[in-house]
């Protein structure tokens, strides 16, 4: 463990290593949140809405504030800071500009590359295109900076350097603890976004995905395998077969700014798994080090550090709850994004307009928030079958990648939309209930393999749940 510290102090730096254990504590389970006494009625609310992080979700404070409503943002660091790269389509990029947050024109200006395509392939396989998915990079730096800006100019408050700590939740506002470097306050506010990510304590998803990597320079240009096309994505790609644990490893490569790529390694946990002391992101961040040449070539040197714990649920068991109806998950926190393909950024801008329409009504009202509040679907229950097995690490040596390179295979021959549709989080009961039935005609083995990753009985389960939406679908 000394050993990996140093190692990792050494490539990332002080300040983020100790994000690193940070993280990888909460893997072992998040702090929980101080119960307050609830504030009294007659109190003034010092707030309309509290946001609890401020990465990502910085969107959300702005939309918000662009319709009026008093937001205050607290954030362990700085709020407006990305530590991860972000891609998406055009198509889902494009409410940014119908939510009236950015122009066309200023939308263009953050865009860093688009690809030809991307593709998919596993270890052993065939190789799989696809277009119009995660084609577009953007500057998330960039667009967390212009966030910032704008949520200052419309009255955003922030609270930099410190983390909520408690919640007392009453019948028409919620008292929250805030705990900075001078010591603790209280807000009162109407309404809370907990955006803590895996960090929030009701961010219990039964599913995790550990991820690590960064933005590099000196990786081989070309079209080999080990070479990285400036105007190509590479979604998924596995180097290797699963471990003797049953764990895949999978690696992705988007490129950005000239002679930048921006790559990941990560794998599907069940969150129910031991956390050795050495936690999951300092054992894949060293890991990533050392297996990266077999991914690219070159002479790659780390510009910056990307990382993080994506929790999702497989719908399996419940999912994550808030614990008032004041309070609403988002993000990574409600884990509501599809369990298979995550897609953090893609997920937030699906549910951009939605989550900033539920926060106007309740305000307006007077009311709570529903649950959830950010995009779903009855899909999800599908696709998150298909995460449970990959994350329960039944399928050993080959069998996960040759499962893998049939279903895409499959996905590929249904066409170009259907195959978008599925990683983009958009796929119907229809397109799922065909690409299952293809990838058994390629590979029969596929149910032998759902069978011994969610048991029987959760084979079953999983089967009636895609029968109850496809029969939604049809209503």
């Amino acid at each position: 463990m000394t050993r990996d510290r140093g190692f990792l102090r050494e490539r990332l730096g002080h300040e983020l290593e100790e994000r690193l254990e940070a993280l990888d504590a909460a893997r072992r389970g998040p702090e929980r949140d101080r119960e307050l006494a609830p504030p009294d009625a007659s109190v003034t609310p010092d707030t309309e809405v509290v946001l609890s992080g401020g990465g990502l979700s910085l969107l959300l404070a702005w939309a918000l504030a662009a319709r009026g409503v008093r937001v205050t943002v607290v954030e362990r660091a700085r709020a407006g800071r990305g530590h991860r790269e972000w891609n998406a389509s055009d198509a889902e990029l494009s409410v940014l500009v119908r939510e009236g947050l950015v122009t066309e024109a200023e939308l263009e200006g953050l865009v860093v590359r688009r690809y030809r395509h991307g593709f998919c392939r596993f270890f052993g396989g065939s190789s799989y295109p696809v277009t119009r998915t995660l084609d577009v990079a953007v500057d998330a730096g960039s667009l967390l900076s212009l966030a910032r800006r704008r949520c200052d100019a419309l009255g955003v408050a922030f609270v930099d350097g410190a983390r909520v700590t408690g919640l007392g939740c009453g019948e028409a506002a919620v008292r929250v603890e805030v705990e900075g470097p001078s010591g603790s306050t209280t807000i009162v506010s109407r309404l809370v976004l907990d955006a803590r990510g895996f960090a929030s304590p009701y961010a219990r998803a039964d599913i995790v995905c550990p991820t690590v990597g960064g933005v590099l320079r000196g990786i081989r240009e070309g079209s080999g395998p080990t070479e990285i096309d400036p105007d190509v994505g590479e979604i998924l790609v596995t180097t290797e077969h699963a471990d003797a644990s049953g764990r895949q490893h999978v690696w992705e490569g988007f490129p950005g700014h000239p002679g930048e790529t921006t790559v990941y390694l990560f794998y599907y946990a069940l969150t129910s798994e031991p956390v050795g002391e050495v936690g999951p992101l300092r054992a894949l961040y060293t890991r990533f080090f050392e297996t990266l040449p077999d991914y690219k070539g070159g002479d790659p040197t780390l510009v910056r550090p990307t990382f993080g714990l994506i929790p999702g649920a497989s719908r399996a068991v419940p999912p994550p709850a808030p614990p008032h109806p004041r309070v609403g998950l988002v993000g990574d926190a409600a884990s509501r994004h599809s369990p298979l393909t995550f897609c953090g950024f893609g997920a937030m801008l699906r549910s951009l307009s939605l989550v900033r329409g539920h926060v106007v009504r309740a305000l307006s009202r007077g009311e709570g928030l529903p649950d959830p509040i950010v995009h779903d679907a009855a899909i999800h229950a599908v696709t998150g079958g298909l995460s449970r097995i990959m994350a329960g690490g039944s399928l050993r040596g080959d069998a996960q990648n040759r499962l893998l390179d049939a279903a895409f295979a499959s996905l590929h021959a249904m066409g170009d939309e259907p195959y978008g549709a599925v990683l983009r989080d958009e796929a119907s009961p229809a397109t799922m209930a065909e690409f299952l039935a293809r990838t058994s005609l390629v590979r029969p083995r596929a149910y032998v393999d759902a069978a011994r990753g969610l048991g029987a009985l959760g084979t079953a389960r999983w089967a009636a749940k895609l029968g109850r939406a496809l029969v939604a679908s049809r209503a």
